[in-house]
C-alpha cells in the first residue's frame, strides 16, 4: 500500500510514534548506541530497513500489556498536540517515565524523570495554573482587538508534569532514597500552594487528573518524611496537608488525620504546639502531641457521626488511649454516649460508660450504669462486670452487701473453668467481705466476715503486689503487725516499689511496732523511689515519725519542706489548664492536714499565737472542716476556755455528725465536768466513735474512765476491761492511720 493511501489519522499516529521513539532513544541509550538508532531513524524516514505500518514502535518481543500502556501514553501526547501543536522535550519525558514505572523499570524511569528540568519548567507551570482565560474585550490601540496571549504550557502538560514529578518520588521511595524522594514530592506541594495563593483554585481543582495527582501527593508526604527518618518534617508536612485548601476528598482527610493522630501518640518525638496564622480569640491550640491528637480523633468522630465518612473502630480505640493517658475519662464517656446507636452494641457501651466513668471517679454513675445492664437479659461482659460493681460497692461502706452479692455471683458465673478471671473474683470477694464484717451487727458475725475474706483474699493470685498489699492492710487493721510487715515486705519484692501506698503502709507498720528509726529509713529510701510531686504523703508521714521520737524541732523543719512543696505545686496548679480530677482536692486535703499538725505541736508547746496563725491558714483552704474546728476545740479547752471548747466540737459534729476525734472530746468534757446527769449522752458519744473506729485507744480509755465514774462493782470491772484494750491498742498505734 502507498503512503497516499493511507488514511491521514494513521499518519498522524505514526508521526507521535516516530517522535516518542526518537526521544526514546535519547533518554535511554548515551554515546555510540545513540549514533546507531540515530542512522537508524534516518533510514527509517527513506523507507529502508522498515515497515512503515506503525509496527516499529515496539519491538516484537513486547507483550500485549506492554503495547497497551504505548497507546494510552500515545493519547496523552496526542492531546498535548492539539491543545500545543507541539510535544516538547519535558513532555515527552514524562510519558516515556510513565511507561517504564508502569513496566516495573524503576531505575530507567528515574534516569528518564531526572532528564527533566523542573526548576526551568516551574515558573511555566505556575503561570498556565494561574492563567484564567478571559472574555475578548476591546482595547484602545492601534491594532484593533487584543486578547491576554495564553501561556506557552497547557493545564494537560501541567498534569502530565506534576504526575512525572509524583512517579519520580515513587520511584526514589522504591528505591530506598527517602528524602529524595520526599523533596521530590515536595515540589508539587509548593508550586500549587503558590498558585493558590495567586487565585489559581479553579484551574488546579478543575482538573481531575491534576487533583489526583495532587491529592496523591499531599497524603505520600509525611509518610516520606517519616520513611526518612525526620520525624520533624512528618509532623510539618502533615500539618501543611490538614491546614492548607488542598481539596481533598473527606476519606483521604480523614486518613491524613488519622495517621497523624497515630503518629503524635506512638512516635515518641514531642512535636512542637502549632503556630496558627489566623484563630478564633479563645480557641483551643493544643500544647502537646497527645492534646493535638485528641482534637484530630474527637474530628474524626464527629465526622462519623454525621456520616461524612465510613466508621473506623480504631478512632475510638486510639482516642481511648490518648485521653486515658491525659486522665480525662469523663471526656471519653462524653465521646461514647455521643455515638450513633447503630455504631456500638448498648450493652458494650453500658460497660464501656461504667469503665470511664469508674477511671474518673465517679463510682457511683458507674454503678448506676452497671445496675441498667444486670437489668439485660444477656451480657457478654457479666463476670467483668458484676466484679467492677462489686469493687465500687466495696469502697464504700453503705453498699458493702450489695457488693458481695454481685462478687459472689461473678463466682457462680465462672463454674470449675479455670479462667484469668478466677483470681481478680476472690480478690473483690476478700475486699466486700472485710468492708462488710465493719458494719457487722454482732462480733461473732464480724469475726466471720474477716476470717473469710482473708482466706477469700489468700486463695487469689497471691504473685498480684494488690491483692499482697491488701492481705498487708487488712492485718494491720486487725493488729497483726507480724503478718502485715511480711506482706508488705512481699509486695515490695512483687515490683509494687513505684506503689506509694506500699511504702506508706510498710513505715506505718514499722512504727505501730514502735521501731521509728527503721520507718524513717523506710519514708527516706520511698523518697528516693517515687517523684518529686507524689513526695507529700511521705514527707507528712515523716515529720510524724520524728514527732513520736521526740524531735520536735527536725519534725518542724519536715512541715516546712512540705508547706513549700505543696506551695510550688499550687503555683503549677493555678498555671495549668486542665489537671486529673481529685489531684488538686488530694493537694487541699493534704495542705490542710499539715496546718492542723502543726497547730498540735505548737498547742501541747503552749505556743497559742502559733497554734492560732496555723489555723487561720487552714480557715483561708477550708471554712467549713470539721478537722479545724476540733483543733480550735483543743487550743480552747488546753487554755481552760470550755465553754469555747464544747462550741467548737458541736460545730465539727455539725459539719459531720461521724468525726470520731470531735466526739470523744465532747464525751471528755463532760466527764471533766462531773455532770452524773450527763454519764448516758457520753456513753452514746463513746459508743458511737466505737462503732465507726473500733480500734480508737482513746474512746476506749474515756469508757474506762466512764465506767470508773459509775461506781458499782460490775462497771469498774467492765472499766478495766476498757483500759486493758486502751493501752493494747496504744502499744500498737501507727503515728498515722493504717489506710
Amino acid at each position: 500500500m502507498k503512503n497516499s493511501e493511507i488514511r491521514p489519522e494513521k499518519l498522524h499516529l505514526r508521526g507521535i510514534r516516530k517522535s516518542l521513539r526518537k526521544i526514546r532513544m535519547k533518554c535511554l541509550c548515551s554515546g555510540e548506541q545513540m549514533r546507531l538508532r540515530e542512522d537508524e531513524d534516518k533510514k527509517s524516514e527513506l523507507g529502508v530497513g522498515r515497515d512503515y505500518n506503525g509496527s516499529s514502535a515496539l519491538s516484537t518481543a513486547e507483550s500485549e500489556n506492554a503495547k497497551k500502556l504505548d497507546n494510552g501514553n500515545i493519547e496523552e501526547a496526542e492531546l498535548s498536540l492539539r491543545e500545543t501543536s507541539s510535544l516538547n522535550y519535558e513532555e515527552a519525558r514524562a510519558l516515556l517515565g510513565r511507561i517504564e514505572y508502569q513496566k516495573g523499570n524503576i531505575e530507567a524511569a528515574l534516569r528518564v524523570f531526572e532528564g527533566i528540568d523542573i526548576n526551568g519548567i516551574t515558573v511555566k507551570m505556575k503561570t498556565a495554573l494561574t492563567f484564567r482565560e478571559e472574555r475578548k474585550h476591546r482595547r484602545r490601540s492601534k491594532g484593533g482587538f487584543a486578547a491576554t496571549p495564553p501561556p506557552s504550557m497547557s493545564k494537560h502538560a501541567v498534569s502530565l508534569l506534576f504526575e512525572a514529578i509524583f512517579l519520580k518520588a515513587k520511584s526514589l521511595q522504591r528505591l530506598g532514597r527517602f528524602q529524595e524522594a520526599a523533596q521530590s514530592c515536595r515540589v508539587i506541594l509548593d508550586i500549587v500552594e503558590t498558585s493558590l495563593a495567586e487565585g489559581a483554585s479553579d484551574n488546579v481543582t478543575g482538573d481531575i487528573k491534576l487533583q489526583e495527582t495532587l491529592t496523591k501527593a499531599v497524603e505520600l508526604l509525611p509518610e516520606l518524611w517519616k520513611l526518612a527518618d525526620s520525624p520533624r518534617d512528618a509532623i510539618l508536612s502533615y500539618r501543611r496537608a490538614l491546614l492548607n485548601h488542598w481539596k481533598l476528598d473527606p476519606e483521604t482527610t480523614a486518613r491524613i488525620q488519622k495517621e497523624y493522630a497515630v503518629f503524635l501518640l506512638y512516635s515518641g518525638e514531642e512535636a512542637v504546639p502549632p503556630n496558627l496564622r489566623s484563630q478564633t480569640e479563645g480557641s483551643f491550640i493544643p500544647r502537646n502531641n497527645v492534646e493535638e491528637a485528641i482534637l484530630l480523633l474527637m474530628l474524626l468522630l464527629r465526622k462519623v457521626n454525621l456520616k461524612r465518612i465510613s466508621w473506623d473502630a480504631a478512632i475510638l480505640d486510639h482516642l481511648s488511649f490518648a485521653l486515658t493517658i491525659a486522665g480525662d475519662l469523663t471526656a471519653l464517656a462524653k465521646q461514647f454516649e455521643e455515638l450513633s446507636p447503630e455504631l456500638y452494641d448498648q450493652r458494650e457501651l453500658y460497660h464501656t460508660l461504667s469503665l470511664c466513668y469508674q477511671g474518673a471517679g465517679e463510682g457511683l454513675v458507674a454503678l448506676g450504669l452497671l445496675r441498667k445492664l444486670f437489668s439485660e437479659r444477656e451480657d457478654p461482659n457479666r463476670i467483668l462486670s458484676l466484679l467492677m460493681a462489686s469493687k465500687i460497692c466495696g469502697e464504700r461502706a453503705g453498699l458493702a452487701e450489695e457488693g458481695l452479692d454481685y462478687a459472689r455471683r461473678a463466682i457462680g458465673n465462672l463454674g470449675n473453668e479455670c479462667s484469668q478471671s478466677d483470681g481478680a473474683a476472690r480478690f473483690v470477694l476478700g475486699i466486700t467481705l472485710t468492708e462488710s464484717s465493719r458494719m457487722a451487727v454482732t462480733e461473732t458475725e464480724r469475726i466471720a466476715r474477716q476470717s473469710e475474706g482473708i482466706q477469700a483474699l489468700e486463695s487469689a493470685d497471691m504473685t498480684n503486689p494488690r491483692v499482697v498489699h491488701r492481705l498487708a492492710l487488712e492485718n494491720a487493721e486487725q493488729r497483726k503487725l507480724d503478718s502485715a510487715l511480711a506482706y508488705a515486705k512481699q509486695a515490695l519484692k512483687l515490683g509494687a516499689e513505684s506503689d506509694l501506698e506500699v511504702w506508706l503502709l510498710l513505715a506505718r507498720v514499722l512504727s505501730a511496732q514502735k521501731r521509728f528509726s527503721d520507718a524513717e529509713t523506710i519514708v527516706d529510701a520511698a523518697l528516693n523511689e517515687t517523684g518529686k510531686w507524689e513526695q507529700g504523703k511521705l514527707l507528712r508521714l515523716k515529720a510524724k515519725i520524728r514527732l513520736a521520737k521526740g524531735e520536735v524541732k527536725d519534725a518542724i523543719t519536715t512541715y516546712t519542706q512540705l508547706l513549700a512543696l505543696l506551695q510550688v505545686q499550687s503555683k503549677s496548679i493555678n498555671s495549668a489548664k486542665k489537671l486529673p480530677k481529685g489531684y488538686v482536692e488530694e493537694l487541699r486535703s493534704l495542705e490542710l492536714g499539715t496546718w492542723h499538725d502543726l497547730a498540735h505541736i505548737y498547742i501541747n508547746l503552749s505556743q497559742w499565737r502559733d497554734a492560732e496563725s496555723c489555723l487561720s491558714r487552714s480557715r483561708l483552704i477550708a471554712p467549713y472542716s470539721s478537722v479545724r474546728y476540733h483543733t480550735e476545740g483543743v487550743l480552747h479547752n488546753r487554755q481552760g476556755q470550755l465553754e469555747e471548747a464544747m462550741e467548737a466540737f458541736t460545730t465539727a459534729l455539725d459539719i459531720d455528725p461521724m468525726h470520731v476525734p470531735s466526739l470523744i472530746s465532747k464525751a471528755e468534757i463532760l466527764l471533766e465536768l462531773g455532770n452524773r446527769s450527763g454519764i448516758a449522752v457520753v456513753r452514746s458519744f463513746l459508743m458511737e466513735a466505737l462503732r465507726i473506729d473500733r480500734l480508737n485507744h482513746s474512746a476506749w480509755y474515756n469508757l474506762g474512765k466512764m465506767f470508773k465514774a459509775e461506781g458499782s462493782v460490775s462497771s469498774m470491772q467492765e472499766a478495766v476491761e476498757c483500759f486493758q484494750a486502751a493501752v493494747t491498742l496504744e502499744e500498737t498505734m501507727p503515728v498515722e492511720p493504717f489506710r
